[in-house]
């Protein structure tokens, strides 16, 4: 069951997951735009193998910082946090803001260069 909230209430609950990071992590992200999105597009969908049904709670796309090099230009980065998917995979109040927090954590961590396994063993998979 879905547990829908305003698009103000929801953008609270995504400063409110930002605002809580330490100040060396929220530093290193001064310039990586946090986007609010209602759903993901057909093609964020197919960039991580899923179908039309599928939630996609959020998604990280630019070159982590354990990949940038001198050599090479890092591409933009930019987080994206998606209402509706989130909305979809929440029962509750409560579950909502802990899905908001556990999302933005988890993209964050892919700025940072954790892959899938390292956030499952951290708790944000």
């Amino acid at each position: 069951m879905a547990y829908r909230i305003g698009k103000a209430q929801f953008s609270s609950l995504v400063e409110r997951a930002l605002s809580q990071l330490p100040a060396e992590f929220a530093s290193a992200l001064e310039e990586v735009p946090v986007e609010i999105r209602d759903r993901p597009t057909p093609e964020q969908r197919r960039t991580v193998g899923l179908g039309e049904r599928g939630l996609l709670l959020g998604m990280y796309h630019g070159s982590p910082l354990t990949r940038r090099s001198v050599e090479a230009p890092p591409m933009p980065a930019v987080i994206y946090i998606f209402q509706r998917d989130i909305e979809l995979a929440s029962n509750s109040a409560s579950d909502l803001a802990e899905q908001v927090r556990k999302t933005v954590l988890h993209e964050i961590g892919h700025h940072f260069g954790l892959d899938e396994e390292d956030l499952k063993r951290l708790g944000y998979g």
